[in-house]
């Protein structure tokens, strides 16, 4: 029965010390960003954010409002890409969606919000979406 037990528990140490090995990597980052080694905001991911800004009537001229509202989220995130879609709501009416990246260490986009809200014209903002970007 012992010569049974022996393979076993040598092979429990060697998965423990495969999963020590496994954790003491993923901590790398970790422990380097705790020692200073690099910056926070390096460790940290970029988010695609997507807003949507409704309008306070279909009169308003979206492009106008794309406008400030791209130079409120560069203030906010730095020069980053940006998507913009219309889509259409009802009775004319349609909201315009921008997708953009950020750095994830840039914390919440209330304050961003509340700049694109005071926007002439800005019925409401809202993020739709959030997702961290892979790679």
């Amino acid at each position: 029965m012992q010569g049974f037990f022996a393979p076993v528990a040598a092979n429990t140490r060697l998965c423990g010390a495969r999963s020590a090995a496994r954790l003491w990597s993923s901590t790398n980052a970790l422990s380097a960003a705790l020692k200073g080694l690099i910056k926070p905001e390096d460790a940290m991911a970029n988010v695609i954010i997507t807003l949507k800004i409704m309008p306070e009537s279909p009169e308003i001229d979206l492009k106008k409002l794309e406008k400030q509202a791209k130079d409120k989220i560069a203030k906010f995130s730095g020069e980053t890409e940006t998507k913009t879609e219309i889509e259409p709501i009802a009775f004319g009416l349609k909201a315009l969606k921008i997708i953009f990246v950020m750095n994830e260490a840039k914390g919440s986009t209330e304050e961003m919000e509340k700049a694109i809200s005071g926007i002439e014209g800005v019925s409401s903002v809202e993020v739709v979406d959030v997702r961290r970007a892979v790679g």
